[in-house]
């Protein structure tokens, strides 16, 4: 049996909220392995088609070979999601009929020796989702000051002891491996605590490297002026900074009115972009998540253009 590069997660909702317009445009924003890809084409019917972003060429080649069977009902993108708009219009997309975002690592990244994501092996602190990136979670540890590296680990992994990590960080300077960054984390926290700290201070680094918090707001904005009257964004989150983020866009995009700062000065009515479709969030089965713990953490959030 083939082992999938990546398990998509929430699949049959996030196909069901999507898809609108079988013969629409679709993206996938962050095709990993392909597999929320290749359910979209399998609804689709002439002349629609699915184009493929990530800023992970590993990933690209992948998908490609994983999509083959669907021709040029498929076209692949290595690119940042941040480059939608751009990249669409290259190619005389104006609108389309939904965008899907599933962000964070994918399993394969996570699995994989030598890209540094993981805690699990040794391996060199790396990180990039995009190779040709030029900075690397080993240039933020080794090249960052203290007070700015403890604020990047409260900030991008809301890790309480970030201080304590910082300070031990700088005094074991130079970290080069995952495994000498885990056992530097180890001495600074308690036993407890350890496996948690560890996995926040990962996070951070791999949000640091990738900007992805910055990335996401600027790609979220993009989204929805892409999409057509009825086309639908469609965005999986595992963390609660990704998931704020998003939240708080729906929220902005679907508002009527904008609250007054004063008591006395009315509030103004504006006119909503989007309608949210999902007042809270979607999350996974315990049947899927046995299945796939990744989809544990897992929020889906949909918004409809109008």
């Amino acid at each position: 049996m083939r082992l999938r590069y990546h398990e998509p997660v929430l699949i049959t909702e996030v196909l069901e909220h999507l898809i609108t317009d079988t013969g629409a445009v679709y993206v996938d924003a962050t095709v990993g392995g392909g597999g929320h890809a290749e359910g979209i084409c399998r609804r689709l019917r002439t002349p629609g088609r699915v184009i493929c972003f990530d800023a992970d060429e590993e990933a690209i080649a992948h998908a490609r070979k994983h999509l083959e069977q669907f021709g040029g009902q498929v076209e692949f993108v290595h690119a940042n999601f941040t480059q939608l708009k751009s990249e669409l219009c290259s190619k005389r997309v104006g609108t389309v009929g939904g965008i899907l975002f599933d962000l964070g690592v994918s399993s394969h990244q996570l699995d994989e020796p030598a890209r540094g994501f993981s805690f699990r092996s040794d391996e060199p602190l790396d990180m990039r989702m995009d190779r040709q990136g030029r900075k690397t979670a080993r240039d933020v540890v080794n090249n960052t000051d203290e007070p700015m590296l403890a604020d990047l680990l409260w900030r991008y992994g809301e890790e309480r002891g970030s201080r304590r990590i910082a300070k031990s960080i700088i005094a074991a300077r130079p970290v080069e491996t995952t495994g000498q960054l885990k056992k530097i984390i180890e001495s600074a926290v308690a036993r407890k605590h350890s496996i948690k700290s560890i996995a926040r201070v990962f996070q951070a680094l791999r949000i640091e490297v990738n900007d992805e918090l910055r990335n996401l707001d600027t790609a979220l904005l993009s989204a929805v002026d892409l999409l057509q009257k009825g086309g639908r964004l469609a965005v999986l989150s595992y963390h609660s900074l990704e998931d704020r983020i998003v939240k708080e866009f729906f929220r902005r995009e679907c508002a009527t009115r904008v609250r007054s700062a004063h008591k006395y000065v009315p509030d103004k009515e504006i006119a909503p972009r989007a309608r949210l479709l999902t007042k809270k969030p979607i999350t996974a089965s315990e049947e899927e998540v046995e299945r796939n713990s990744r989809a544990r953490s897992a929020k889906l959030r949909v918004v409809e253009r109008i």
